[in-house]
């Protein structure tokens, strides 16, 4: 297809899931020949990570009546004068902002990425202001129908993880001081209390009572990071349970695994549970959101009810005790993983190609 221009708006700040989809999306369709810009508020990590790669980054304050107001004319001004084809935002606040300013200025085509798996409370954002909608699973559009979208204006694209060499020999246990031949059950996930942490070690308590038997949790978050490693103190397990903060090489770190787990009570996706695929890893995890998508319970990893400790330590404890079926899942995460292009960032431009071209052509139709 021609080259598009697009424009990304997102309001929030920090970092997630959510600004990490934004970021690789930018990167691979301008890999792919689109021309991408973003507009973010001033103190955004993203705005700085977006530059640092060398992407035009547009800043405003979203906060506020006045910002609000100004903010319409000159997301309007840029629209226009920057001829772009497509808006795509990603948050309520910038939505009722730059979507606004995209239907005053013109722009052909208005898109509303919903990264959450919880239903959507007002429907002006997906419904009143963009002109079609992104889902980033099944699960999460599910929840947009339940509410009564148009079917016809939802589309699912899978958010792609990187799809780098597996790592043949981890740094991970020898900079942990972890015997090689002790069991290693790993979680990589942003701390926050929907995560699952405490219930995660609350469930391994027992096992980790065993001498080869560890629990490593990768990620950071305050105030979390700080309380959980007190309650690790409190329960006597700082030996067993190793915290590690963010790390920037997964890869390396999922291949010191032994299998990888995560508690987490809300998902749209559950993109840590494919990369753990990719890296061979057998998976247990909760049956919520958007995890059976990525998941395949009794073949890739397990699947148990959340909040219940007792699956969630039966789980853990039957890969522990059983490396054969350890293995075999490890195997079929990775074909499920690898030799699909499902969660590749080909099939992500790909899909988002044909969608906003299929959706410029239906506006054009009726404009």
């Amino acid at each position: 297809m021609r080259s598009l221009h697009v424009l990304h708006s997102e309001a929030a700040t920090g970092w997630g899931g959510q600004e990490n989809r934004i970021f690789k999306e930018m990167c691979a369709m301008r890999t792919a020949g689109h021309h991408m810009e973003a507009l973010c508020q001033p103190h955004a990590r993203l705005a700085q990570c977006l530059r640092d790669e060398g992407f035009e980054v547009h800043t405003l304050l979203m906060d506020g009546p006045r910002n609000y107001v100004r903010g319409v004319f000159r997301v309007r001004s840029l629209l226009r004068t920057g001829h772009f084809d497509v808006l795509n935002t990603h948050s309520r606040r910038d939505t009722l902002l730059a979507g606004v300013a995209g239907r005053l200025a013109g722009t052909p085509l208005i898109v509303r990425t919903r990264h959450l798996a919880v239903k959507p409370g007002s429907l002006v954002s997906y419904t009143g202001v963009p002109h079609r909608v992104i889902a980033i699973s099944e699960y999460v559009r599910r929840l947009l129908l339940e509410r009564r979208v148009d079917p016809a204006r939802v589309a699912t694209i899978y958010t792609p993880i990187p799809l780098s060499s597996v790592v043949e020999r981890s740094s991970l246990r020898h900079e942990l001081g972890v015997p090689a031949d002790a069991v290693v059950v790993g979680c990589v996930a942003v701390m926050r209390d929907k995560k699952g942490h405490r219930a995660l070690i609350d469930a391994m308590a027992a096992l980790l009572r065993r001498p080869d038997v560890f629990l490593v949790l990768v990620g950071d978050g305050a105030p979390l990071l700080e309380e959980l490693q007190a309650y690790v103190r409190a329960q006597g397990l700082q030996d067993k349970v190793l915290f590690t903060g963010r790390r920037s090489d997964i890869p390396n770190v999922l291949a010191g695994f032994d299998i990888f787990a995560l508690a987490t009570e809300q998902e749209a996706l559950g993109t840590s549970f494919i990369e753990a695929g990719a890296a061979g890893l057998p998976v247990v995890g909760t049956d919520v959101g958007g995890v059976p998508e990525v998941v395949e319970d009794g073949v890739t990893g397990l699947l148990v009810p959340v909040h219940d400790q007792g699956a969630l330590e039966n789980a853990i404890r039957m890969l522990i005790e059983n490396p054969a079926r350890c293995r075999s899942m490890g195997r079929a995460g990775m074909r499920a993983v690898r030799c699909s292009d499902r969660f590749t960032s080909e099939n992500m431009v790909r899909r988002t190609e044909q969608c906003y071209s299929r959706w410029l052509k239906e506006r054009a139709r009726y404009s």
